[in-house]
């Protein structure tokens, strides 16, 4: 019993037609026909009714069709399996980054690994594939992983809102599925000689930054978004003077006194004073993304495995379709 004289029989079966069948696998009918002959006589039993206008199943035939399904099934599983081992030799992954998302977490948190330390390991494991990564908001990376633009994205989880009406702030994920990385506390951040610096014992309400310059991400990126929606919540609105990429840029920029930045606490840094902040404490949620409901080529699933091992989070992966 071969392969193909079961693929013979099913497309007949299901087209009822063997000058149809011989179509649809570039064969010539006398040839289709023979080998289903050849299946028949192994099997002892005629499989199809050729009596009538249409091909019909004989009750062999029906009782056969199932398995014969199941067989073809299986080989195509195994040669599935066997070009993806073959794709994770050499393949191309392109992985998207918020502004400013290191995967870097507060000193608090302990060892971490950066996330250049993480995709040269992977490069390790797998020399032949490459990857390119490019830095932009959340929302445009959303945007490409739907498009088919990027394979996997580090993005910047809503907090409580969006700032849309009518959007809880989970609805621009729909249709992916979510691995949370980080999800930590921010401080302020200011220059010992600031006056936010000694303004207070205890935890600053978020409401006291009204008024003062502040240092920050560029609107779209998750540090930008948990300021924003901090303040909204306070009932103010934040005033950022200066805006830069990344948190050790924000830090910098602090140190020389252009303002306050709200950032994960980034532990004792000379020049700088660290205020835990209060009603409310913003967060900064950080996750992996990637399409839901189809299965990622094999080099991206083995990149997406690599990063959910290096970054377990604080919780198991989260879905929202």
């Amino acid at each position: 019993m071969e392969l193909r004289q079961l693929q013979y029989f099913v497309t007949v079966a299901q087209h009822g037609s063997f000058t149809r069948a011989a179509e649809l696998l570039h064969l010539s009918q006398p040839g289709v026909s023979a080998q289903i002959r050849r299946l028949e006589r192994e099997l002892g039993h005629p499989l199809l009714d050729r009596s009538g206008r249409a091909v019909r199943l004989t009750q062999v035939g029906e009782a056969v069709l199932p398995h014969a399904q199941a067989a073809l099934a299986a080989a195509s599983a195994a040669r599935q399996t066997a070009r993806e081992f073959g794709g994770l030799r050499r393949g191309h992954v392109r992985l998207g980054m918020v502004a400013g998302a290191a995967l870097t977490p507060p000193s608090a948190l302990g060892s971490f690994p950066g996330l250049a330390t993480t995709l040269a390991a992977f490069r390790q494991e797998h020399p032949g594939i490459d990857f390119s990564l490019a830095e932009d908001t959340t929302g445009r990376m959303l945007a490409a992983l739907r498009e088919g633009q990027l394979d996997l994205a580090v993005i910047g989880l809503p907090t409580t809102a969006s700032g849309r009406e009518g959007d809880d702030g989970w609805t621009a994920l729909t249709g992916l599925a979510l691995h949370t990385v980080l999800d930590v506390p921010l401080v302020a951040v200011c220059a010992e000689d600031h006056p936010l610096s000694t303004a207070s014992d205890g935890p600053l309400p978020v409401a006291a930054l009204a008024g003062h310059a502040l240092v920050g991400t560029p609107r779209g990126t998750g540090l930008r978004t948990a300021l924003e929606v901090a303040l909204a919540e306070a009932g103010t609105t934040p005033m950022v003077a200066v805006e830069a990429a990344a948190p050790p840029q924000l830090a910098e920029l602090v140190a020389h006194g252009l303002g306050v930045a709200l950032l994960p606490d980034p532990g004792p840094v000379a020049g700088l004073r660290v205020r835990q902040l209060s009603d409310p404490v913003p967060r900064v949620r950080i996750a992996l993304a990637w399409p839901a409901g189809r299965r990622p080529p094999a080099p991206t699933a083995a990149l997406l495995d690599h990063l959910r091992a290096a970054y377990p989070g604080p919780d198991d992966r989260v879905s929202r379709a």
